[in-house]
């Protein structure tokens, strides 16, 4: 699996060490031990999770501004866990409402030794407690959900980053939060089949 996972990202600018290498191959590992129970994600193949899970996460990474996130709605950590990998010095909260996937989250954390991971099950609208320099979504339905539900998220020069497969313009005009459009980036995911992109939102000032 290592050198699949050198080979995928070769084909990217991202530079990781052995270590957070060897990291992201254990997260595939518990990923794939649990999900045979707790049925976490509908990829089966560690390998197919490592194209569609793992890079589909860290091409995000060079865009990512500040030293604060949030990833709501992760699911099994996805794609907080990996960017907390590839970002050491960046601090990550792992929003979830479903307690299986905390569960395997708290798990991995203290498995793979990850310090900048904090996870939290809550359902997004209740989580009060802090604001971010930037909030992740891999999994919302839309954009309007996603600004909707995590308004209250960023702090003041905080951006929303939406990862989204297929990017629709009209789902900018659904939007009933001030929100502007800050930049749509198409992102390359090596050896995954489909369109990605990177939408980056911010408060209008």
């Amino acid at each position: 699996m290592l050198a699949k996972l050198d080979r995928l990202l070769g084909q990217t600018h991202l530079n990781l060490s052995a270590d957070q290498k060897q990291q992201l191959i254990d997260f595939v590992v518990l990923l794939d031990k649990w999900n045979k129970a707790y049925n976490l994600t509908s990829v089966r193949d560690p390998n197919e999770m490592l194209i569609k899970h793992i890079l589909d996460s860290l091409v995000v990474s060079p865009y990512l501004q500040g030293q604060q996130f949030i990833d709501v709605g992760t699911g099994p950590g996805l794609p907080g866990i990996p960017l907390a990998i590839a970002n050491p010095d960046k601090q990550f909260v792992l929003l979830d409402s479903l307690g299986k996937r905390i569960t395997f989250i708290k798990n991995a954390v203290r498995q793979l030794g990850l310090k900048n991971v904090v996870p939290v099950q809550s359902r997004v609208e209740e989580f009060q407690d802090q604001q971010f320099d930037g909030v992740l979504s891999r999994a919302f339905a839309s954009l309007k959900d996603m600004t909707d539900w995590c308004y209250h998220l960023p702090n003041t020069s905080g951006q929303f980053y939406a990862l989204k497969g297929q990017y629709h313009a009209d789902e900018l005009a659904e939007i009933s939060q001030p929100i502007a459009l800050v930049e749509v980036i198409k992102l390359d995911v090596p050896e995954l089949v489909g369109e990605r992109h990177l939408v980056v939102l911010k408060k209008a000032e």
